[in-house]
């Protein structure tokens, strides 16, 4: 029954915002707020009673929810994440490594010409290697080939994340 009324919250909260209700202005209004008020607006936003917390407690998991409904929540690699750091933490055994998609796969070689001379770095499983340096970051290593701070990823031309276009 509880996911029924946090959905009915979530909802109401959402046709709220459509009717032009700002993000910002309900934080804001949360510092002006009694407790007992708070603890009204708990019950309307999770569908339960408030727990027994502080006001400061109260006001960051009412804004987070605020937010989470607003903008969506946490984004489903995340979440992924997050549970198997979870589920790491409970077993108390260390799990498996979880690769960056954005990183290329250990043995790949990132080529760029700079200033003449071709420049070769090689990507490992816990780092990148060039000349026979390690280093920790690809920009650690392209700071080495130019002697300026780059970022790594655009030097060699990798786009990330957002960057990356279809």
């Amino acid at each position: 029954m509880r996911k029924n009324t946090r959905k009915s919250a979530a909802k109401a909260v959402l046709a709220r915002q459509a009717e032009g209700i700002d993000v910002l202005a309900e934080l804001a209004a949360l510092k002006a707020m009694t407790v007992p008020e708070l603890q009204g607006k708990w019950r309307v936003m999770f569908g339960e009673h408030a727990p027994n917390a502080s006001r400061g407690n109260l006001e960051l998991r009412i804004g987070y929810r605020i937010q989470e409904l607003a903008h969506g929540g946490i984004k489903p690699a995340t979440r992924r994440t997050l549970d198997a750091l979870a589920a790491e933490v409970a077993s108390g055994t260390p799990g498996p490594l979880i690769a960056d998609p954005r990183r290329p796969i250990p043995g790949t070689k990132l080529v760029r010409e700079w200033q003449g001379e071709e420049q070769v770095v090689t990507v490992l499983t816990d780092g990148f290697e060039w000349q026979g340096r390690r280093f920790k970051s690809l920009s650690a290593a392209v700071r080495a080939i130019t002697g300026s701070h780059w970022n790594g990823w655009k030097f060699f031309g990798l786009a990330h994340g957002a960057e990356a276009g279809p």
